[in-house]
């Protein structure tokens, strides 16, 4: 079960996390408040120009934090960058938009929580493991740093963007960890069902023999533990949307 095609199907099947928390977190940091906005409808000159110029519009507005359109530009970039995509679904500006917004509720309670720092050797570790992962990156040659960063450039980012937005999706993946995964516990019942009740019937589906139960239990595990965690997240996420003023704007209107 280490082949690529192995390792999607699990990520797949783990549902939770990676369906919710992975698809919220794939992007990078919001940089809102660095960006010149332009509420819709409302021309802005560029400096020194005269001109009424667009630089950006929002789309969304979370807790009174914006989310512009180029925010969703930056996003569906670095969607490319990812090893396990297997359909096109996720890729629509409407579902960008909400993931984006997820992340952003996300970014706010982080903020009111202790720091999730990732290390350099954390970081350097998840890159060469995605470089491997990647399928497109075999033809720009990623196992060498030019080649990586000839990929990394290919989609619009530099090495020091990438690798600043793919810390951050560590940071908060870290902070779900800690919030949600602390105290759930996986029973032997629990791995044994989910071995002989979803496993076992799609090895036989595809005429594979099934690993043992014993070599696989450690995945199994994970598997459940994501998708309980999913589980919580999405509740979570649901709360924080009842709670909060979340906002995405049409085309043409103005921003409160």
């Amino acid at each position: 079960m280490d082949s690529i095609s192995d390792k999607a199907r699990m990520w797949r099947q783990a549902g939770a996390t990676v369906l919710i928390a992975m698809t919220v977190l794939m992007g990078g940091q919001l940089l809102c408040a660095q960006k010149p906005a332009v509420l819709p409808g409302q021309p802005s000159t560029l400096p020194g120009t005269g001109q009424g110029t667009v630089l950006d519009r929002v789309v969304a507005v979370v807790n009174g934090d914006l989310i512009l359109e180029s925010d969703v530009d930056e996003e569906m970039r670095f969607e490319e960058i990812q090893p396990y995509r297997t359909t096109d679904e996720n890729h629509s500006r409407e579902l960008t938009v909400r993931r984006l917004i997820d992340r952003l509720l996300i970014l706010q309670q982080a903020d009111l929580e202790p720091e999730t720092a990732v290390s350099d050797k954390e970081l350097d570790g998840q890159l060469m493991t995605l470089r491997k992962d990647i399928p497109e990156c075999k033809q720009y040659h990623c196992e060498t740093d030019a080649g990586w960063e000839k990929y990394i450039n290919a989609h619009g980012f530099t090495l020091q963007e990438f690798n600043q937005r793919w810390r951050e999706r560590m940071e908060l993946l870290r902070f779900i960890e800690v919030r949600f995964r602390n105290g759930i516990r996986i029973s032997d019942d629990d791995i044994k069902n989910y071995y002989e009740k979803t496993m076992l019937p799609e090895y036989a589906e595809r005429h594979v023999a099934p690993p043992k139960l014993g070599t696989i239990s450690p995945r199994i595990e994970e598997v459940l533990l994501q998708q309980r965690v999913g589980n919580l997240l999405r509740d979570w996420l649901t709360s924080l949307r009842a709670q909060g003023r979340v906002r995405i704007m049409r085309p043409g209107e103005v921003a409160p």
